[in-house]
């Protein structure tokens, strides 16, 4: 190859990496969105895109003997609280029960530890350290997609744990009324938010299922009844705080 042939295909080279580079510092600065394949809007959920802990493999922590990798989270997602990570190795295989208790009333549900090990784990170990207590849902959205979004303690709709983790039990996952799952800002980007589904939800399935609400879907139907600010997609106009957590093997 001639000199200046090989000179010309060095600055392409360069030029494709300066162009996947930035193609990557973007997807960090966007904000995590749930998206409703129903009536194509976007809901912001949680800040910043994340390193990718996975590949994209749908339950490999499975795969991996039940070791989960809690990863550090990209610098767009800000770290409320700096709790450390959970335990690779998941405590819990069954059914883990957990109660929300927030200002409207409690919200009881089952979290699946056997379709969701590293999922469930995380949860219960953020609600065992108080992350959750004391915080904001922050948005409720209505029409095609009908949730109610918490774990975010600062309330902007952009904070978690400070660490990300892999996608689980997404394969032909449907968001019926009752269903509880992660929030993400793409594949394998979970931290700590959550919604809560109070009526029937077109989604892809591209977010972690990861249990059932048992008790309090009415609670989460009279919050939704009170609509948002704005309207479709804000902060619930009746205000929710979780007060605390607990979590009690079933």
């Amino acid at each position: 190859m001639a000199a200046k042939d090989r000179k010309k295909q060095l600055a392409r080279q360069r030029y494709e990496r300066q162009q996947q580079a930035l193609a990557q510092a973007a997807a960090k600065a966007r904000r995590v969105k749930i998206i409703s394949s129903a009536v194509a809007v976007a809901v912001v959920v949680v800040g910043g895109a994340a390193v990718v802990v996975f590949t994209g493999k749908d339950d490999k922590s499975k795969a991996d003997g039940l070791h989960c990798a809690y990863n550090p989270a990209g610098q767009a997602v800000g770290k409320v609280k700096d709790l450390g990570t959970p335990p690779k190795k998941p405590a819990y295989k069954g059914t883990v029960q957990a109660t929300v208790k927030t200002n409207q009333g409690d919200v009881v549900m089952a979290l699946d530890a056997k379709a969701a090990p590293c999922t469930v784990g995380s949860f219960v170990y953020l609600a065992q350290k108080g992350f959750y207590d004391d915080s904001p849902c922050h948005r409720l959205t209505s029409g095609g997609l009908n949730v109610l979004q918490c774990g975010d303690p600062s309330g902007q709709g952009t904070g978690g744990p400070g660490y990300e983790y892999a996608n689980e039990n997404t394969a032909n996952a449907k968001y019926t009324a009752g269903t509880l799952a992660m929030a993400n800002s793409g594949p394998d980007t979970n931290g700590s938010q959550f919604f809560l589904v109070y009526k029937d939800s077109q989604l892809q399935p591209d977010y972690s299922v990861f249990g059932k609400i048992t008790k309090g879907l009415d609670v989460l139907q009279k919050i939704a009844k009170a609509g948002s600010d704005p309207a479709g997609d804000g902060k619930p106009k009746k205000k929710v705080t979780i007060q605390d957590v607990t979590i009690a093997p079933v």
